[in-house]
């Protein structure tokens, strides 16, 4: 007989931080979350010592019975989330080409709680995998299917947990049957994406290889003519490090504004007092979320919903007015006193007589983990 999986330890672990939920999954309770940064810069030396940080902190808990661990890549090798074991983190290892700043922290937070958790299941939930059901005319770049087959390079898409909650939780909200369910779900963020859900599944994603394509992001400039990059590295004698450093760091809101991090709320004060390179990036932000929605609307047969989701998607008022006011041919019109009054909550903020519902709705991508860990040990 199967042990019940009752309390989930969620584990999210990057280069220089780790977050962690612990969840009672008989009610979806979290029971307590936190943070551990510096890791290797004047905090901890490692993550292992970064979890023991955690289990401090927990008051040295004897009761978790499973870990669900958020991993970057899953490539084409994992279209599903999978319990760890010996063959898998072999199979894990492999892929750390796709992402090598995220995937070795992200499996240095497996290792590490195998050794301090002996006997708990732990399970790898991966950002690439909701997008897996993509068709091969979204998925493949118009390249020598060589590059491909040696190496792997296609779109993958990211944000895929989050996609998968919100989608499950607007057909919760819509009352449809999940495999019914039509959407365009917008994962704004300091990272952004957008997804084309058809009957419940993806068919195009707005992300990459990588997570650079697609949006106007903080740090990260999203779509941009290869040429362009060729031409400025050829120019100023960039190595691809540095070229890549500047397209994910440097670029996007960031590089448009001057901001630190391109934080949104900041850029929005600043637009609001007359600056024109802030007002631009909205702008910018705004049409190319407009421009994404209007073509994955075509592609799924319209939509039943647009959702917006993640930190700008679920509280900026102004950059959510400034998208669906771009929406006005699929026939979307804002309640303007709905969309000013959402701030992190579930709400339809179009009219009534808006033909597609405008429905914001939070995203928990811990939860989706903890959820996902609990069905896969089954």
């Amino acid at each position: 007989m199967k042990k019940t999986i009752r309390k989930v330890l969620v584990i999210n672990s990057g280069s220089s931080s780790l977050k962690y939920q612990l969840f009672d999954m008989k009610n979806e309770e979290r029971l307590a979350k936190g943070l551990v940064e510096r890791i290797g810069a004047g905090g901890p030396a490692n993550h292992a010592e970064a979890l023991k940080q955690v289990v401090a902190d927990l008051g040295n808990p004897t009761d978790i019975d499973a870990i669900g661990h958020r991993v970057l890549h899953g490539a084409e090798v994992f279209k599903d989330s999978a319990k760890v074991t010996k063959s898998v983190m072999t199979q894990l290892k492999k892929l750390v080409k796709f992402g090598p700043l995220h995937m070795p922290p992200n499996l240095g937070g497996i290792e590490a709680c195998e050794k301090i958790f002996k006997g708990v299941p732990n399970v790898a939930v991966f950002d690439t995998a909701f997008h897996q059901t993509m068709p091969d005319c979204a998925a493949m770049y118009a390249i020598d299917p060589k590059y491909y087959k040696k190496m792997g390079i296609r779109k993958y898409g990211f944000h895929g947990t989050s996609h998968k909650f919100v989608t499950q939780a607007a057909a919760k909200f819509l009352k449809k049957p999940l495999s019914k369910v039509n959407l365009v779900t917008c994962h704004l963020g300091n990272g952004s994406s957008l997804a084309a859900i058809k009957n419940g599944q993806v068919v195009d994603t707005s992300m990459g290889l990588t997570p650079l394509a697609g949006m106007v992001m903080g740090t990260r400039c999203g779509d941009i003519d290869a040429a362009a990059i060729l031409s400025i590295m050829e120019a100023e004698g960039k190595t691809p490090a540095e070229m890549d450093k500047m397209l994910n760091k440097a670029s996007g809101l960031q590089g448009l504004t001057g901001v630190n991090g391109g934080d949104c709320r900041d850029i929005c004060a600043k637009a609001a007092k007359g600056d024109k390179q802030c007002e631009l990036a909205l702008e910018m932000l705004a049409y190319r979320v407009a421009f994404y929605v209007g073509g994955y609307n075509t592609i799924i047969g319209g939509a039943d919903a647009i959702i917006m989701s993640g930190g700008i998607g679920e509280n900026s008022t102004e950059v959510r007015e400034r998208i669906i006011k771009r929406l006005a041919g699929l026939g979307i019109k804002l309640d303007k006193a709905a969309n000013k009054k959402s701030h992190g909550v579930v709400a339809v903020i179009s009219t009534k007589d808006s033909k597609i519902p405008v429905v914001v709705l939070p995203t928990n991508e811990e939860l989706m983990i903890a959820k996902d860990t609990v069905r896969v040990l089954g």
